[in-house]
């Protein structure tokens, strides 16, 4: 009897046992993700879906052996783009959306366990606490600022999320490993990550990680060795292929594209992220005043003890984070203060009786609760709305017309996409004044739906062409932001040209090399559904290369420049 009691009570306890297991969590977000990458799904469309493209085309240059930075220019590393090669190449028919999203797992899903069994060994409450936020933001392409209210997943922000990603774990590992050979080999690992992946990740990494060594979280030594070891690594990598060379080139032509001063675009961050901003700052203020009550002054200890203290910690890490959302589009906006918070919960749950404590514990909250609720919310909208969307009839776009929306945008996308093949001269005049048929017009649901169409009339007109006319077309390059009919149609990319061709901030000047390349492309495609100022920029940007070429009327809303 007294066996049979005690195994019914094991019974009763498994289940909330095996629910508090961060590893048990971590288990059932890789069998969601494998899932989703096997299986041909089909996603609801967001603002922006052409962005995923660029991943798209990067991946098919790679597979032609192509480099990034070296043979095509890119607006961030190259990480991001081999880890989704792979990831293509294991399942093809994942849908882009969730593919580009899951780019990075295969570095952040090893890290985060290494931490989790770290951390639980001296408390699972916290190791839980630091998984469940991490594979909540990480599951779903959905930015915590949304560009159009209808409900869709997001086309753009990819690298931005994966940096905040990272950042996370950047600061749960400077905050929670204990073990010193593990924190030294994760920080390495991090920051080799982010310099890879963008840039502007890495910099505010190395804010964060300096702030550690101040702290005395990170010993001199141990920061020397994971700097060592990033070094080395990208020695080792430069030696072999010379992307590190080409991407710091490229990072200098960036910087020459994209200038301006940073003070506006840190109050644009603060503007549009102010539902965590103003928490954030409130709450700075309340430890100032808990400090202070406390006995700290402005001294050498009053600083040393704010500077190890979770105060310390959370100015510093919110300052690194509002830096990298400064050079932002699209991100989980400073979920890496979530660790931070965790070590403020930690302190202040321990002040009973503390007239501070529910205001504390209420500013925690009220930081954390908005990017929860628009992360749940936007999602279960577009999963609950899924079920009444229609889909588009896109034959030839395999695994990138696999989206879905609402009946009245797809029928008002098709209509304006003959719309605007039949009324070329009124969208000529708006791109002479410098503006869009609307104001954001690549965020419109609608429009990623015209553009999806206006890309199944290119590729069905390229076959239809190439057919009667007996010729097979073996390179094109497409006038636009992005270029998709290289790798839908299995064609060679010509080298030397950018991928997410944006004129104000991604279009470096033609080089002889990219001129010679795009010289030698069999066509050049010019898209005219609408015409917009960036269209007729970039088509004027390599105006010399259609110098010499036959214009043939592809389609409704194609034009072609034929090599002789």
């Amino acid at each position: 009897m007294t066996s049979g009691a005690v195994t019914a009570e094991d019974r009763q306890k498994a289940l909330p046992r095996l629910l508090g297991a961060p590893i048990f969590w971590l288990a059932v977000f890789l069998l969601l993700v494998l899932c989703g990458l096997a299986l041909p799904l089909r996603l609801p469309l967001g603002p922006n879906y052409w962005d995923t493209d660029v991943y798209l085309d990067a991946i098919h240059r790679i597979r032609l052996g192509q480099v990034p930075s070296n043979d095509f220019f890119a607006p961030v590393g190259p990480l991001g783009y081999y880890l989704a090669a792979g990831l293509a190449a294991l399942f093809p028919q994942a849908q882009p959306m969730l593919l580009v999203n899951w780019a990075l797992l295969p570095v952040a899903l090893p890290v985060l366990a290494a931490l989790v069994v770290d951390v639980q060994r001296r408390s699972r409450n916290q190791a839980l606490a630091l998984v469940l936020p991490f594979l909540l933001f990480a599951l779903l392409p959905i930015n915590l600022h949304s560009l159009y209210p209808a409900p869709g997943f997001d086309g753009f922000g990819h690298y931005n999320r994966h940096i905040a990603l990272l950042l996370y774990l950047l600061v749960a590992t400077l905050l929670f490993v204990g073990n010193r050979r593990l924190l030294t080999g994760l920080v390495a690992v991090l920051m080799l990550t982010l310099f890879l992946v963008k840039i502007t990740g890495a910099v505010a990494g190395a804010l964060l990680v300096g702030y550690a060594l101040i702290a005395g979280r990170l010993r001199l030594r141990e920061a020397l060795l994971a700097a060592a070891a990033v070094l080395v690594a990208l020695g080792l990598l430069d030696l072999a292929t010379g992307v590190v060379r080409a991407y710091l080139h490229d990072i200098l032509i960036l910087i020459s594209l994209n200038t301006g001063t940073l003070l506006p675009r840190f109050l644009t961050v603060a503007s549009v992220k102010f539902n965590v901003v103003g928490p954030c700052l409130a709450l700075i203020c309340a430890l100032f005043v808990a400090a202070w009550r406390d006995g700290t002054r402005p001294s050498l200890a009053g600083a040393c003890a704010v500077v190890t203290s979770p105060l310390g910690w959370f100015i510093a890490v919110f300052a690194a984070l509002a830096f990298f959302e400064t050079q932002n589009t699209g991100s989980l906006e400073f979920i890496g203060l979530w660790p931070v918070l965790l070590l403020v919960l930690v302190q202040w749950r321990a002040r009973q009786g503390d007239a501070l404590r529910p205001i504390v514990l209420l500013l925690a909250l009220a930081v954390t609760l908005p990017s929860v609720v628009i992360v749940v919310e936007r999602a279960a909208r577009a999963l609950l709305g899924a079920p009444s969307y229609v889909e588009l009839a896109l034959p030839d776009l395999g695994p990138l017309g696999r989206v879905s929306l609402k009946p009245e945008y797809l029928e008002r996308g098709t209509d304006m996409l003959e719309h605007y093949a039949a009324h070329q001269q009124t969208y000529r005049d708006l791109t002479l004044r410098g503006v869009l048929p609307t104001s954001i017009l690549f965020s419109e649901i609608d429009y990623q739906a015209t553009w999806l169409m206006e890309i199944q009339q290119a590729v069905a007109a390229i076959r239809a062409w190439e057919a009667s006319n007996s010729r097979r077309l073996q390179g094109i390059f497409t006038l636009d932001f992005v270029d998709p009919v290289n790798h839908l149609l299995g064609r060679t990319a010509p080298r030397h040209v950018p991928i997410g061709n944006d004129p104000t901030r991604t279009n470096p000047g033609v080089t002889p090399e990219a001129l010679e390349a795009l010289r030698a492309t069999d066509a050049i495609l010019a898209p005219k559904c609408p015409p917009t100022p960036a269209r007729v920029a970039i088509a004027t940007h390599f105006a010399a290369a259609l110098e010499g070429r036959k214009l043939v009327a592809l389609a409704p809303c194609w034009d072609m420049y034929l090599k002789p």
